[in-house]
């Protein structure tokens, strides 16, 4: 007697570690109802992270380009002439506006932003930094 009763719960055992056809089903369905939004939540994730790389390269050269006007200024203050559309590499562009104030001092806006679309004209909603300083003759 005591063999059957073990016979008997060793089957019960195996049986309730099975898992059954409609609970597959229903944990696989489950499943793709969650991942519709991890996918999309991921997705933003990607195109944020894209935007914020676009922008720190985008400041790290318009820095750049007012770094070379200021020297550029020191020894041809009156050279200093407006760029536009100036390639940066990697599909980054440049713009560049040099204006007067006074006799002894410019005002030198530096726009830079990924060129998106292409056609190599930096658009309106194609710029991403814009730095703006003015610059005074040295001499």
């Amino acid at each position: 007697m005591g063999t059957k009763l073990n016979k008997k719960s060793k089957r019960h055992c195996r049986k309730a570690r099975a898992f059954t056809l409609t609970e597959v089903v229903v944990a696989s369905g489950l499943l793709v109802v969650a991942m519709i939004p991890i996918l999309r939540g991921l997705t933003a994730a990607h195109f944020g992270a894209r935007i914020i790389e676009k922008k720190t390269t985008s400041l790290s050269l318009a820095q750049t380009k007012l770094d070379e006007m200021k020297v550029r200024s020191v020894y041809d203050y009156v050279g200093m002439i407006t760029e536009v559309n100036t390639d940066m590499g990697d599909s980054y562009l440049c713009s560049v506006t040099v204006s007067a104030v006074g006799a002894n001092l410019k005002n030198v806006t530096v726009e830079v932003g990924h060129d998106d679309d292409g056609n190599n004209v930096l658009a309106a909603d194609e710029v991403t930094v814009t730095l703006d300083t003015l610059i005074a003759k040295r001499w």
